[in-house]
């Protein structure tokens, strides 16, 4: 959550999004690159959906993430 943001916001790369695996609250941190600083956009956790057009279209379920996960 620090070094490899800062090493991606210092090469512009445009989003940058953490996953969390935890079975119990899975969760999604999602960030966008705004005049060279990373905003977060969205943070989502369990059965919430995270609808993304950076760097590609795509919604993600935190809970499906994990759902096959051996306990």
């Amino acid at each position: 959550m620090t070094t490899k943001k800062a090493v991606y916001e210092r090469f512009g790369i445009a989003s940058y999004w953490v996953v969390v695996p935890d079975r119990e609250k899975p969760s999604v941190v999602a960030f966008d690159l705004s005049n060279g600083t990373y905003k977060q956009i969205a943070h989502v956790s369990g059965d919430e959906l995270f609808r993304a057009e950076r760097p590609f279209p795509v919604t993600v379920v935190p809970s499906d993430l994990v759902a096959r996960l051996p306990r």
